[in-house]
């Protein structure tokens, strides 16, 4: 499992364990948590602003408003703008695309339902899926009738689906029904799940149709067509036709052994049947299953559709942003030496393996350059420093200030 961006862990919490950092200086201690509270406000300013950007040019494609209010956007809606800061924040974020190698082996693979599923890709004019934070547990899952094997499944903690819908030219050119289709042509769907297992990734595409796997098909009609054609060749056919010739010819018939070879081939193609029946509700059942995880992945796994996903990536790209730019200064704070980029991100990300057991890839361009933004850091000959604590202040203020500075202009 390659490592991630995303830093497993509560704003608050690592708060509080820079601060134990500065536990012996009470002033630093005070200087830090305000420092941080500025910052945090400062990047949910930001955060407002992206907001209302994606809202603006999300409307016309919205499938949630009315048609006449979706209307009224098409010319102040801009789909590259809207692909662009969407994409801007689920980097902010660190979450990543999943790749189309990772989608076909979910395709292929099912590790809890057991069943294929079929999926109209070509319903949409793009599709993209985007993942952030990974784990695996240890599951039991049916194999046969009173067998349960542990298997290891892997997580994705988030999940969000990208779909853009064709306009209605197309669907008219494939003789799909408009009134027929789930939502309006030209619409695009955002949704965000938790905890999708990665090989289970084709569940949440909103079109995916259960099918009978070949193994399903060769379970069923196999035995069907042999077994069938044996007993019916062997048994059923000859004692009807040998029953059928003699009431013909009026010749005598043994008909204590006609029935009871007649009897023996109908009750063994009732066994037969009584095992089709059998293989075909097994099925069944895996589509029952597959409804019942589709059914929890809607009302207990989804965490936002469409503009409502805004606020929920929103929420995790301004904490992901937070936590590593005041990472980052802290560790530059208390270094007694400019550090490089390579040194800042070695520690920080030692720190985490020995102190919570996490090894992950710490974003350290990022943090280094919101710094560098903020007028926080500076580099010299590759090496990085920071301004101290009271200094910083003063400046994160000036920063904040600015933001709703107004210069009216009197008049005479």
């Amino acid at each position: 499992m390659k490592r991630e961006h995303y830093i497993p862990f509560d704003k608050e919490f690592l708060l509080e364990q820079q601060l134990v950092e500065y536990a012996e200086d009470k002033k630093e201690v005070e200087d830090f948590k305000k420092l941080f509270d500025i910052i945090e406000h400062y990047f949910h300013y930001e955060a407002f602003n992206l907001i209302r950007n994606l809202k603006q040019n999300y409307a016309a494609f919205n499938p949630d408003i009315h048609p006449k209010e979706r209307a009224a956007y098409i010319d102040k809606s801009n789909f590259s703008l809207f692909k662009e800061t969407l994409l801007k924040v689920l980097d902010r974020g660190n979450y990543s695309r999943v790749d189309q190698e990772t989608l076909d082996n979910a395709f292929k693979d099912s590790d809890l339902i057991g069943l294929k599923l079929a999926i109209d890709l070509d319903a949409y004019k793009e599709h993209e899926i985007y993942v952030r934070g990974q784990h695996t547990t240890i599951e039991k899952v049916s194999k046969f009738i009173f067998w349960k094997k542990e298997i290891e499944i892997e997580y994705y903690d988030r999940v969000m689906i990208y779909l853009n819908y064709h306009d209605a030219n197309y669907y008219t050119k494939k003789k799909v029904g408009l009134d027929k289709m789930p939502i309006d042509p030209g619409s695009i769907v955002l949704k965000i799940f938790k905890r999708v297992p990665k090989n289970d990734l084709e569940t949440i595409f909103p079109n995916a149709v259960p099918k009978m796997s070949l193994t399903d098909k060769i379970l069923l009609w196999v035995p069907g067509l042999v077994g069938g054609i044996s007993l019916l060749s062997a048994k059923v056919i000859p004692a009807l036709i040998a029953m059928q010739v003699a009431y013909q010819s009026g010749e005598t018939i043994d008909l204590l052994n006609s029935k009871t070879s007649l009897n023996q081939g109908l009750i063994a193609l009732g066994i037969l049947g009584a095992y089709l029946f059998r293989q075909y509700n097994n099925f069944v059942n895996k589509k029952i299953k597959y409804s019942k995880m589709l059914s929890d992945s809607l009302y207990f796994k989804n965490l936002g559709n469409n503009s409502g996903a805004f606020y929920s990536l929103l929420n995790s790209s301004e904490e992901e942003v937070l936590k590593e730019t005041i990472l980052a200064y802290s560790f530059l704070n208390r270094s007694k030496t400019p550090l490089t980029e390579t040194e800042l991100d070695h520690q920080i990300e030692s720190w985490f393996k020995t102190k919570h057991n996490t090894d992950l890839d710490f974003d350290v361009k990022e943090a280094l350059q919101k710094l560098k933004n903020a007028g926080l850091g500076s580099e010299t000959n590759g090496k990085w420093e920071v301004i101290p604590l009271d200094k910083a202040l003063i400046r994160i203020d000036e920063i904040w200030d600015s933001v709703f500075e107004y210069n009216q202009v009197s008049t005479n």
